[in-house]
């Protein structure tokens, strides 16, 4: 089992990325100003056109010394030897996982209730992305924010790691870290900032103050 030595989690959406920009050029910015995980997450790309774009980012975060995540593929985190693979609720479960990708490489699962956390722990998840906490168009489909509240009471009912998602922004930070999450996972933040390097430090700076 990998361990989770990061605390702001890049989730990637192409089609948020700013007019004039490619996808790769704002992951790199962000991991300039110090993002060290990314979370590859083009849902509607099949395995022959995700590829390349993966093979892309694992020469990024490569560069720098980052994580990279695919989410739901492991035929493609295994073929461009990403660190992991993230895992949703349509995906096989962590154990199925963790048989096909051994021991070495990191398996995140998101969740969006305390027993849906319990249960990919229990099978052996390494982190939980837990939301949306806060109100966020992005993720309306899962219904209502969980708040602040149900995150502390999932953090602290946990043992790995948990970072809050949705909705987050630079103002939640002090909040979601007294709930207990080991930091938060972005969307929009970041992959819509015209300036994602210092956006990412700005917000790197915050979960470490």
């Amino acid at each position: 089992m990998s361990p989770v030595d990061f605390n702001l989690y890049l989730i990637t959406d192409r089609k948020a990325v700013p007019p004039g920009r490619s996808l790769p050029e704002v992951i790199r910015g962000a991991l300039e100003g110090g993002v060290r995980a990314v979370q590859l997450r083009e849902k509607d790309l099949g395995a022959r056109e995700l590829y390349p774009l993966a093979l892309e980012l694992r020469r990024l975060t490569r560069e720098f010394g980052a994580r990279l995540l695919i989410n739901d593929r492991i035929d493609v985190a295994l073929a461009v030897e990403a660190d992991g693979v993230h895992l949703g609720g349509q995906s096989l479960g962590a154990a199925a996982a963790r048989r096909i990708l051994g021991p070495g490489r990191l398996i995140g699962v998101s969740t969006h209730s305390l027993a849906e956390a319990e249960t990919a722990q229990g099978e052996g998840a390494d982190f939980l992305t837990f939301g949306p906490v806060y109100p966020t168009p992005s993720k309306a489909a899962y219904g209502a924010p969980v708040g602040p509240g149900e995150l502390e009471r999932t953090c602290r009912a946990l043992r790995i790691p948990v970072f809050a998602l949705g909705g987050v922004k630079e103002r939640h930070i002090p909040e979601i870290l007294s709930a207990g999450a080991a930091g938060i996972a972005l969307i929009s933040a970041l992959i819509t900032s015209p300036a994602p390097r210092s956006t990412a430090a700005n917000l790197l700076k915050r979960l470490t103050l």
